[in-house]
């Protein structure tokens, strides 16, 4: 029987990138899949198509993850579709490089709704649907809380204060049997690394990224996926309140 048979699962951000490949893996894996998208449906819609024809569930559903009504919707769009949730994983996220000079009010509040804001009032209203054996929250932050790169401070933060997040929620819901780890990626190619020409480009920046990631290469958004299929089945029953570098080595 697959890993994650009769379970359901809930992927923020999963239009696209790495939360895309997750909602494609936790379903293979037999998880019935909530696609959650903020803007991009036409993506969603090709996500829940794919999974649908290879045989499994899934649905789209809207919601901005930084608005506390957009969130109560999603959650209650998971009970009418699948009636409980086993499986959270909370990928949604924003970020725009800039040096600090460039760091404005707007971008910080943006960042920080989204990026940390968000994967708080999901698990908030996420406990309502969680059973009485639990389940798994999977929050993806980021290489960048650890590594720090130049650029990135608002990001950075925000990563780092999902990493606290992760330890504190991992004490605080162990006793309803919900576990809470992160999986933090290093370098790794999607639409929106690809867009912003960071990766997938063969720049020069790339090509110093990969030369110091010991297994030599960009990540994969399926990298990143298999580690949260980990993270969302019983194989993980002992760890909790972990944080995973999925970087390659990259540190």
């Amino acid at each position: 029987m697959s890993k994650l048979q009769d379970k359901v699962a809930l992927v923020t951000g999963a239009s696209k990138g790495i939360g895309a490949g997750i909602a494609r893996e936790l379903a293979v894996a037999g998880a019935a899949v909530v696609v959650n998208y903020a803007n991009d449906q036409s993506g969603a819609d090709a996500v829940v198509g794919e999974i649908i024809q290879a045989g499994g569930r899934a649905i789209a559903a809207p919601g901005d993850v930084s608005k506390a009504a957009d969130v109560a919707r999603l959650l209650a769009e998971t009970r009418r579709a699948f009636g409980a949730l086993d499986v959270l994983v909370n990928n949604a996220g924003v970020y725009m490089p800039m040096p600090l000079e460039a760091v404005t009010e707007d971008e910080f509040h943006r960042e920080f709704d989204t990026n940390v804001l968000g994967p708080l009032l999901v698990i908030r209203e996420a406990l309502k649907l969680f059973g009485p054996h639990g389940g798994s929250v999977i929050n993806i932050g980021s290489g960048a809380s650890r590594m720090c790169p130049p650029g990135y401070s608002v990001y950075a933060a925000c990563k780092a204060a999902l990493d606290a997040i992760t330890g504190v929620l991992a004490k605080e819901l162990a006793p309803r049997k919900i576990r809470v780890n992160s999986v933090n990626p290093g370098a790794t190619l999607s639409e929106g690394t690809k867009a912003a020409g960071l990766y997938g480009t063969g720049s020069e920046f790339e090509k110093q990224l990969v030369a110091m990631t010991p297994l030599g290469r960009i990540g994969m958004p399926q990298d990143i996926a298999r580690v949260v299929a980990f993270l969302a089945s019983d194989d993980s029953a002992w760890l909790t309140g972990e944080v995973i570098l999925a970087s390659g080595g990259l540190r």
